[in-house]
C-alpha cells in the first residue's frame, strides 16, 4: 500500500452567489489528500495518515477518501476543526489564504504517530504538513522511524507565505530529502529551497548528492524533467489541454507518476537506485496524462483509471 502522509483539508473556493458578490463553496482538498485521491482512482492500493477533525467537513473529507477507495485506517481524528483554505481562481491560476491554527492536523504530535503494518510499501509526503509543528516534526519522526526499507516521495510543494521560519524550514526539508527516493520539486521550489547562484542543473545535482535516486523539477507548461542519481536526464512535456485551473496539478502529476512505478513493480528503493530511463520516462508520461485531464475541469478532480 501507498500510505500520504500530510494535510486533508477544505478548500473554499470562490463561486458566484444568487445574491451579487461571490461566496465560496467548500471543497474537499489538500496537496496530500489530492495525491491519495487520484492514486485511488487510478487503482493503486493506498492510505492516507492524517489528523483530521470530527466536524462537518471531517466527515465530508473522510467521505471523500473511502468513494475514491482510499484505506482510512490510519486517520487521525480529534475534536479540533479543520483546517481550511480559500481559493481565489485568476487566469486559470489558484491563489491562497490558510486557516490552520490549532486544526486537527497541524496539531498532531510525534507520539500520535502509529506503527505502520507491513503491507505499507511506500510513503508519500509533502504540502503544508511540513511547514509547522508540531505536525511537521510529527511526519519527519514518521520518515525517520518508519521509512526504512520503504520507497519514499517527498514533494514540498511550497507555499511560502505559509512558513514562519524558512531556515528552519529548508533544514528540515533538507533532513527528510535525504532520507527520500524521489523528491518532486516546481522549478520555483528548487529556487526557494536552494536559493545559491547556481543553475537549474547544479541544484538538481546537488539535491541529487544528498540521497534520493530520482528528483523531477515540474516546470508548468514546459512539462517536467527527471534526473537520476548517475546524471540521466528525461524531459517530458506537458500533454496539451483546454486548461480550466491548475488546483491539484502537480497532486495528481504524483499520484499518476507513483501508480505507473506501482504497476510496473519499481516502487521499492532497490528498483529506484537502478531506475531504467525507459520505465522513468513511462512513469513522468502517465503523470503528465493524469494532471492534464485534472487541469482541464474545475478544481481538484482527479480522473478514475477508465478516464484515460
Amino acid at each position: 500500500m501507498i500510505l500520504c502522509c500530510g494535510e486533508a483539508l477544505i478548500d473554499m473556493v470562490a463561486a458566484p452567489s444568487l445574491d451579487g458578490p461571490d461566496g465560496f463553496v467548500p471543497h474537499s482538498g489538500g496537496a496530500v489528500f489530492n495525491t491519495a485521491i487520484a492514486l485511488g482512482r487510478l487503482g493503486a492500493r493506498t492510505g492516507m495518515l492524517t489528523g483530521m477533525s470530527r466536524d462537518m467537513f471531517g466527515d465530508q473529507l473522510a467521505d471523500a477518501l473511502k468513494a475514491s477507495d482510499v484505506d482510512t485506517t490510519h486517520i487521525i481524528r480529534s475534536e479540533r476543526p479543520s483546517t481550511l483554505a480559500f481559493v481565489k481562481v485568476e487566469d486559470g491560476q489558484a491563489s491562497y489564504s490558510f486557516f490552520d491554527e490549532n486544526s486537527a492536523g497541524r496539531m498532531i504530535r510525534p507520539e500520535d504517530m502509529p506503527a505502520l503494518p507491513s503491507d505499507t510499501t511506500a510513503l508519500f509526503f509533502g504540502g503544508i504538513s511540513l511547514a509547522s509543528d508540531p505536525s511537521a516534526s510529527a511526519y519527519a519522526a514518521l520518515l525517520e522511524r518508519q521509512g526504512g526499507l520503504r520507497a519514499v516521495m517527498i514533494d514540498p510543494n511550497i507555499r511560502p507565505l505559509f512558513i514562519t521560519d524558512a531556515e528552519g524550514y529548508r533544514r528540515r526539508m533538507a533532513a527528510m530529502i535525504s532520507q527520500a527516493d524521489i523528491v518532486k520539486v516546481s522549478d520555483e521550489d528548487l529556487d526557494w529551497l536552494n536559493p545559491a547562484p547556481l543553475t537549474q542543473a547544479e541544484k538538481i545535482s546537488a539535491m541529487l548528492d544528498t540521497g534520493p535516486s530520482v528528483v523531477i523539477v515540474t516546470q508548468g507548461a514546459e512539462g517536467a524533467i527527471a534526473t537520476l542519481a548517475d546524471g540521466t536526464s528525461i524531459a517530458v512535456p506537458a500533454v496539451k489541454t483546454n486548461v480550466v485551473d491548475t488546483i491539484g496539478a502537480g497532486d495528481t502529476f504524483n499520484a499518476g507518476f507513483l501508480a505507473k512505478l506501482s504497476e510496473l513493480d519499481l516502487l521499492t528503493p532497490e528498483a529506484l537506485g537502478t531506475l531504467d530511463p525507459d520505465a522513468l520516462r513511462d512513469a513522468m508520461t502517465y503523470g503528465a496524462r493524469v494532471a492534464a485531464i485534472t487541469v482541464s475541469r474545475a478544481g481538484a478532480n482527479p480522473p478514475w483509471a477508465n478516464e484515460l
